[in-house]
């Protein structure tokens, strides 16, 4: 999922839809299901990543490089849609501890980094089953409380 070019992150943005329809095509039928990029299908989500993945260390490996994949921009949309902003990359500053990963930006005028392949491994370590939902709740909550231009 690190994109190294803007050329790279370009085509990942391209492939949105097509990623998705392969991520969900994945999963079983009653997950799909239930997956409507509203904020209570996180909880569905983050079930089905407890089931599956015991540790964020079993995210890892190469072979489940197109399902944390899939899951990051599910994640991220589902994000997007409830706060708004839009898929961004920092290809500026190795150091940065994103760089690389596409993350949602422009959703508030002091924005936090927001970075969906985090959550998704973050969610695999906190194993609360409610930690996705609580995350964007949290948010939610904070774009309420920005000022008005």
């Amino acid at each position: 999922m690190k994109q190294t070019t803007r050329g790279d992150f370009e085509s990942w943005l391209v492939d949105m839809d097509d990623a998705l329809e392969r991520f969900f095509d994945a999963l079983p039928q009653e997950i799909t299901d239930r997956l409507d990029f509203a904020p209570p299908s996180l909880d569905v989500l983050e079930k089905w990543i407890l089931a599956r993945f015991e540790s964020t260390d079993q995210m890892l490996p190469a072979s489940e490089a197109a399902t944390v994949d899939g899951l990051a921009r599910y994640i991220g949309e589902t994000f997007r849609k409830a706060i708004g902003g839009r898929w961004g990359i920092r290809l500026d500053d190795p150091k940065y501890v994103f760089y690389g990963l596409p993350e949602i930006v422009g959703y508030s005028d002091k924005p936090t980094s927001l970075c969906p392949i985090s959550l998704a491994t973050a969610s695999a370590d906190r194993r609360s089953g409610k930690y996705l939902s609580g995350v964007l709740a949290s948010y939610i909550r904070d774009g309420e409380r920005q000022p008005v231009g």
